[in-house]
């Protein structure tokens, strides 16, 4: 599987939020929202790209856009491994049904668990850009993302003033 490529619809889908309420394709739309696919919670390489990201988290909040994290533990793992890290981003479970989020994104991976994976969508929940690592512990650069932060933003400028 490979990760949906820009100019793609967000599929339909369903992860949950640390206090059980559903994020479906709804919650993507009206800002840039960017999932950060991660293998697993408390995994040397995913406790460091959430730390790593960090600050990006904090840049998003400003103009009103968000960044998620998204892996296959469930919201009590994730919720944990949030507080122990201390980050802000949102973490999102797609526990139930294991990976059916994932496989709608192009970023399960056949082990079961989630690849490492960034995605971007832009106000109208369509992908602006998106990354697969080559592998699942690979780390994706903290710079990597901004690219893509600039990509999408630009390209949903554009759309919008091409209507």
């Amino acid at each position: 599987m490979t990760v949906l490529a820009a100019g793609t619809s967000a599929p339909s889908f369903r992860l949950a939020r640390a206090d059980g309420e559903g994020f479906t394709e709804a919650d993507l739309l009206g800002r840039t929202t960017v999932l950060v696919f991660y293998p697993f919670a408390f995994s040397p390489v995913c406790t460091e790209q959430l730390e790593l990201y960090e600050p990006v988290t904090a840049e998003l909040a400003a103009p009103g856009d968000a960044l998620f994290g998204v892996s296959c533990d469930s919201t009590w793992t994730q919720s944990a491994f949030r507080e122990k890290l201390g980050v802000s981003s949102e973490q999102l479970s797609d526990f139930e049904p294991k990976g059916a989020a994932c496989a709608a994104f192009g970023v399960l991976h056949p082990g079961g668990f989630a690849q490492r994976a960034l995605l971007i969508t832009g106000p109208d929940a369509v992908v602006r850009w998106s990354y697969q690592a080559p592998s699942p512990g690979d780390l994706p650069p903290v710079d990597l993302l901004r690219d893509g932060l600039a990509t999408a933003r630009s390209d949903s400028e554009r759309r919008s003033t091409v209507r």
